[in-house]
């Protein structure tokens, strides 16, 4: 049973490729297999083992596509966002009980303030300049300990990340080996991947989105990832001829950036043809579908996927089948349904997004209250709710219809407005804040917030938003901030965000 990270990757040849990057030669299965050995050796003597929790903070590329792999065939992965303030760094670092964390050599920046604050062991990672792309060795700072060499199990935690929810405590998701193996499993079965493929890596690795879609669910079918060293639409085309992928993976905001570019680059397209393109972390629009399509000449594959399902939940086909605009496509792995809102039980016909299988969190950690509200067992499963609200037509096809939950999506990165509100409440001139989602034409969703100010206090826009930068990470930070004397409330004398865009005249009524 391929139920673990490194019983994924067993089956592969020695010599064929598995990570690439730009300017630098192949990481081979056989190499990566030895690195996730000396990976292994390097952890237990300095006293990390099955269990233990290690944070990853590395920039996008081989060499945090490799650490994740071979980490997690040791001990539990938590990978963080490098653009993370030091505050945001203690928080994370303290809130996942992490014992060490993994940083590249010469790196002096916020998150070993904070590991250092912690106490915690610190593994720098270096990479040979002429090195093969993802090899790198770790050496550690402090001294060693006892640590437990076992392999992890199935059962065994994998990855841990936190996702935002309605409070202001985002939440922690573990994730078993058996929920990322099932998961790497669904998405090489339903794109079709093999050996041959080559996905072009994009993604940030920090999210589930490129960790498991391009990482794992490449190496689970023998195939190769081409790791760039995060976005650039300037850059891709130029990758694109170089990595000679057959499809890449990445976020609405991604693809119309590269569309705009694709008329100047339409003879690489014509010598790089892509086997089919991917979308997922927010919803496509349906004419960005169809120009992606046109413009590539292949199929695009709208998934549908989140944190607790260790990213895929549905997936519009391959052909021949139809891949409808609009749609997030047909169930692709877990089982799918829609249930009563308040009830604990499925429906016909409109509903919450429910979900049931292998690759689903056994549920948040410390936090009974969430688990309560977010699991439930109907007609002999156990159902995790997304929060997300849709339905299925007459083909099996599902189509989100409404948001449940108050979280901004911004272009695929999740944003907990009461995260917001508490950094903007903190400004000495702020007596209310409320944080809201502003509809955008290429993010899906934008940050704003509504403010009140105390009597006699004074503040700008700016001296808002300057003040949230210094404390939160960028895509956190409010574009819109609008000072009113008074924040509109609801009926029952409730504060209400959704809805708040249009009540303020920031955008017409639906």
């Amino acid at each position: 049973m391929t139920d673990t990270i490194s019983a994924l990757l067993a089956p592969h040849a020695n010599d064929a490729l598995a990570l690439g990057a730009p300017g630098r030669g192949w990481l081979t299965y056989g190499g990566l297999r030895d690195l996730a050995g000396t990976v292994k050796a390097s952890l237990n003597a300095a006293g990390i083992g099955r269990g233990d929790r290690v944070a990853i903070i590395l920039p996008n590329g081989p060499e945090m596509a490799a650490a994740f792999i071979t980490v997690a065939q040791t001990a539990v992965t938590a990978p963080l966002n490098p653009a993370y303030r030091e505050d945001e760094f203690a928080f994370y670092l303290e809130d996942l009980k992490a014992r060490a964390i993994v940083l590249e050599a010469g790196y002096d920046g916020p998150a070993l303030a904070a590991a250092q604050k912690l106490g915690l062991e610190v593994l720098w990672l270096d990479a040979a300049e002429r090195a093969p792309a993802g090899q790198f060795t770790l050496s550690a700072t402090g001294g060693g300990g006892t640590a437990d060499p076992a392999a992890p199990g199935a059962g065994d935690v994998a990855l841990i990340l936190h996702t935002s929810g309605t409070t202001s405590r985002p939440k922690i998701v573990p994730l078993l080996q058996s929920n990322v193996a099932a998961s790497a499993r669904h998405i090489l079965t339903s794109l079709a991947l093999t050996p041959a493929d080559r996905c072009l890596n994009v993604m940030p690795l920090f999210h589930i989105h490129g960790l498991v879609a391009a990482v794992s669910a490449s190496l689970a079918a023998g195939a190769s990832v081409w790791c760039a060293p995060g976005f650039d639409a300037i850059r891709f085309f130029g990758w694109m001829k170089e990595a000679q992928p057959t499809w890449y993976t990445a976020v609405p905001t991604m693809h119309q950036t590269i569309l705009a570019r694709a008329g100047r680059n339409a003879d690489t397209i014509a010598e790089v043809p892509l086997r089919f393109l991917r979308s997922s972390s927010a919803s496509l629009p349906g004419p960005v579908m169809e120009k992606l399509a046109e413009t590539f000449n292949a199929p695009v594959i709208e998934g549908y996927g989140m944190t607790e399902a260790a990213h895929q939940m549905a997936s519009n086909p391959l052909p021949p089948r139809a891949q409808k605009p609009g749609s997030v496509g047909v169930e692709a792995g877990p089982l799918v349904r829609t249930a009563h809102e308040a009830e604990n039980r499925l429906v016909d016909g409109i509903g919450e997004i429910v979900i049931s299988g292998p690759n689903v969190t056994p549920g948040y950690e410390g936090n009974p209250d969430a688990n309560e509200k977010n699991f439930f067992e109907a007609d002999g499963r156990r159902w995790f709710r997304t929060g997300d609200q849709g339905a299925f037509d007459d083909e099996g096809y599902l189509t989100l219809t409404g948001r449940l939950k108050e979280i901004i999506n911004r272009g695929g990165e999740k944003v907990s407005p009461l995260e917001v509100d508490g950094v903007l409440s903190a400004h000495p001139a702020v007596a209310q804040a409320l944080t809201f989602a502003l509809p955008h034409p290429k993010l899906g969703e934008e940050v704003a917030a509504a403010i009140v100010l105390k009597e006699g206090g004074e503040a700008t826009e700016k001296d808002i938003r300057d003040f949230a930068a210094e404390r939160v990470a960028a895509f956190k930070v409010p574009r819109k901030i609008v000072i009113l004397d008074e924040i509109p409330k609801g009926a029952t004398g409730k504060l209400q965000r959704i809805g708040l865009a249009e009540k303020l005249g920031l955008v017409e009524a639906a």
